[in-house]
């Protein structure tokens, strides 16, 4: 019989025969506990990682990232090996991109997909080749485009009828000539968060397929630009292959109708593969994804007697998002008494929506687990919020974690490796948290916490009150 605190959970949540266990499908492959009952992470404890670089802080496992941009890169390459063509496999920047992230997805043989100048230049700083990048955006400025003209970027994936304009009048000037990829939308709604799906007629990206072939016809038109292909993108976090099938088909129509103008040599299917952030959370295998969809391209193509082009995808949080662990320290606890009879825990950490968003943006569910120790409580019904002034500001929904979780203790929280640093803010002046990389029992910055100075830097009334002190 479920007890009034066991109510509040959600179907999905589950009483855990143990609160300290640690599921594999939303931990890095490396995670496990020390003798001491710590969290360790590439053989690093959590309370030695805490102790140097202090908390909040996102810990990302080398080795998770490497080895999942191994995985993605070999499936798709035996998928399309089988179905006689080739794929390229960009890592989306937008999940998690550092210098430091960005030459390790590249020395694992991947490509890298941009969206702002911004990241433009962070992979520019890496030593990545301009050439094997491609640069997203529903409003790229004239600045932004003429800069990635101007370094040699491999794609462009044109949004709009203004940005071909913008497009033509830069390579005009500089006589540059720039491989372009139209994006379009499909219609295909995937089955995630409404802020999730760009798929669907609604949104802001790319063409509606009826507009497509217009766009395409003007390109061609375009003597600075080469039409290589389309592109598509149908949300994020998505399981299973359905809706990746029932998007290529019709991107196929266009594909087809578009080879009597010309060659089409690409075909982009983007990424939005999920990941696990809960222990009931069940991703479709990487494996799977690359041959279900590579085979309903190659089926669609037979179809229509076309041959199969060569395939582009574009994972992110599935490379990055299981290899991330934020590590708080615990500053309060109260039992919170509802009118239904229920009592609720809460648990106050030190971080919280200014380096989590997701769980407030997108109502996401995270996990969680005790770090610095092995808890003796039973599982207890608990929410975990941050220090911010707003009741929204929560980082865990719904977990069961041991009764005696305590002020002071670590916690962790798994699978916060994608987005969660890339929408992190300032809010309430709270300084943004350091990266610091994990791998084979060594750890080191990737991008340095903020200070209080950091934050205030910005604030011009602060040299002038020191001015006039």
């Amino acid at each position: 019989m479920l007890s009034p605190a066991d109510s509040l959970a959600p179907e999905w949540l589950v009483v855990p025969d143990d609160a300290n266990d640690l599921p594999a499908a939303v931990w890095p492959a490396s995670a496990e506990r020390g003798d001491d009952g710590a969290l360790r992470l590439a053989g690093l404890s959590a309370i030695d990682l805490a102790e140097t670089y202090g908390t909040p802080l996102l810990v990302i496992d080398e080795d998770e990232v490497r080895s999942r941009a191994r995985a993605f890169r070999s499936a798709f390459d035996t998928a399309a090996a089988d179905h006689d063509t080739t794929a390229r496999v960009y890592y989306a920047g937008k999940a998690l991109l550092t210098t430091t992230i960005a030459r390790w997805v590249v020395d694992e043989g991947l490509r890298i997909d941009v969206c702002t100048g911004g990241e433009l230049e962070v992979a520019l700083a890496a030593g990545v080749s301009a050439a094997s990048l491609g640069f997203h955006g529903n409003n790229k400025s004239v600045a932004e485009l003429e800069r990635a003209v101007e370094v040699g970027i491999g794609t462009i994936i044109v949004d709009s009828a203004i940005e071909i304009e913008r497009l033509a009048a830069i390579t005009a000037r500089t006589g540059a000539v720039q491989r372009v990829l139209v994006r379009v939308i499909s219609g295909v709604h995937a089955e995630t968060h409404d802020f999730l799906a760009t798929a669907h007629e609604d949104q802001k990206f790319g063409f509606p397929l009826a507009e497509a072939e217009q766009a395409v016809a003007r390109i061609r038109e375009i003597p600075g630009l080469e039409f290589v292909g389309l592109h598509c993108h149908i949300g994020s976090q998505i399981f299973g292959v359905a809706g990746f099938r029932e998007s290529a088909s019709r991107v196929l129509e266009l594909h087809a109708a578009l080879l009597d103008g010309g060659a089409v040599p690409q075909l982009n299917l983007g990424g939005g593969f999920g990941i696990a952030y809960t222990s009931v959370d069940d991703p479709t295998p990487i494996e799977t994804l690359a041959g279900e969809i590579v085979a309903a391209v190659a089926e669609g193509c037979a179809a229509r007697g076309i041959a199969v082009p060569a395939l582009s995808f574009e994972p992110g949080r599935a490379i990055v998002g299981t290899a991330g662990v934020t590590i708080y320290e615990v500053g309060t606890t109260k039992d919170v008494a509802l009118d239904s009879g229920a009592t609720r825990r809460y648990i106050s950490v030190d971080g919280g929506m200014s380096d989590n968003a997701r769980t407030a943006l997108y109502e996401a569910q995270f996990s969680a687990r005790l770090a610095s120790r092995t808890g003796t409580g039973s599982p207890q019904l608990s929410r975990v919020v941050g220090k911010h002034c707003e009741s929204g500001d929560i980082v865990v929904d719904h977990e069961y974690l041991p009764a005696d979780v305590s002020p002071g203790d670590l916690l962790a929280v798994p699978s916060t490796g994608a987005y969660c640093a890339p929408l992190s803010s300032n809010y309430n002046h709270v300084p943004r948290p350091p990266i610091v990389a994990v791998h084979d029992g060594r750890s080191a910055i990737i991008v340095r916490g903020e200070t209080i100075a950091d934050v205030l830097s910005r604030d011009v009334g602060v040299a002038d009150a020191e001015s006039n002190g």
